[in-house]
């Protein structure tokens, strides 16, 4: 953007729904660029704007986080009048994006140059802005992520999986353990962590956790759960575009893509928004979550057992 200010406006206006707003400032920004191209890092130059693709090659660069390109990648069908589409993912996300519509070849993130030919390229997270998207016509079709749900003990409890730690990016969006913890002991439910590493005292209070230490195998956990609560972080782009029901507990400030003053999302429509009316106060968030949780849980078991129930043929 041009200046810190365009910035802090294109963000509001994200937040409020305004996309259409947003990418005026895009705009302007492109067509003023800032200092020498040749030292710009690449995905700063100026890009793919939308213009027509018939016969051309185009590479989409996935620079920034794993639940980036996760949430994005639904843009990648919405290329395909281009001759060739291909996709310079993290290599953490290449099983799990094998056989993606709209993509024609996978290739791994590295430092270097991509080692392919092509005529236009674009960063994933700029494809709304050169789609011009807006709340309207936000991609509603998921991705057909290649997740294989992990084999469960049967049980007529409501599988729970959470998450309270968020990336290094962004530790502020964390959760701390005291006040997620809170979470636990809700009756009929069972539990299970989504964090690859946990702590000792925080290992202890899951005694059916599951391994969560690769995308594939977080994937496979997720699909099998019934509800997933998360802050935001790579779960909860995972469990929205596996189709999971999901609780995301949000900042009073958060990151333009869930907006404000709303408790859906139009990115991921399984996805709940609990978020703080007060600057740090995760406590009242997390009584709302635990009491919607407990009547969830109720709910659930009465349809497991039903569900589980032999049923009676009459003659």
């Amino acid at each position: 953007m041009v200046g810190m200010l365009a910035v802090d406006d294109w963000t509001q206006l994200m937040r409020q729904g305004r996309f259409g707003d947003a990418w005026k400032l895009s705009d302007a920004a492109l067509a003023h660029p800032r200092g020498d191209p040749r030292s710009t890092p690449r995905h700063l130059q100026r890009i793919w704007n939308g213009a027509a693709l018939a016969g051309r090659r185009v590479l989409v660069r996935c620079y920034h986080g794993l639940g980036d390109t996760i949430q994005f990648v639904r843009y990648a069908p919405m290329l395909e009048d281009a001759l060739e589409v291909t996709f310079w993912v993290q290599p953490q996300l290449m099983q799990l994006l094998q056989g993606l519509e709209g993509v024609d070849r996978l290739l791994p993130l590295h430092d270097a140059s991509p080692d392919i030919a092509y005529d236009v390229d674009v960063e994933i997270m700029e494809l709304p802005h050169a789609f011009r998207t807006t709340l309207e016509t936000i991609p509603a079709r998921l991705p057909d992520l290649s997740a294989i749900p992990v084999d469960l003990p049967a049980s007529a409890q409501w599988r729970v999986g959470l998450a309270w730690q968020a990336g290094d990016w962004d530790r502020a969006r964390s959760i701390p353990f005291s006040a997620a913890s809170r979470l636990l002991g809700v009756e009929n439910v069972a539990y299970f962590p989504l964090l690859p590493r946990l702590a000792a005292v925080e290992a202890a209070m899951f005694p059916e956790a599951v391994p969560a230490d690769s995308i594939m195998k977080l994937a496979g956990l997720i699909s099998a759960l019934d509800l997933v609560i998360t802050v935001d972080t790579l779960v909860a782009h995972l469990a929205g575009a596996l189709g999971v029901r999901t609780w995301l507990l949000l900042r009073t400030d958060p990151d333009w893509r869930w907006m404000l003053d709303r408790t859906d999302t139009p990115w991921y429509p399984a996805t709940t928004l609990y978020r703080q009316t007060r600057p740090g106060d995760w406590e009242t968030v997390i009584a709302r979550v635990k009491h919607d949780l407990w009547s969830l849980a109720r709910r659930g078991l009465d349809e497991k057992r039903q569900a589980a129930a032999p049923r009676v043929i009459c003659s």
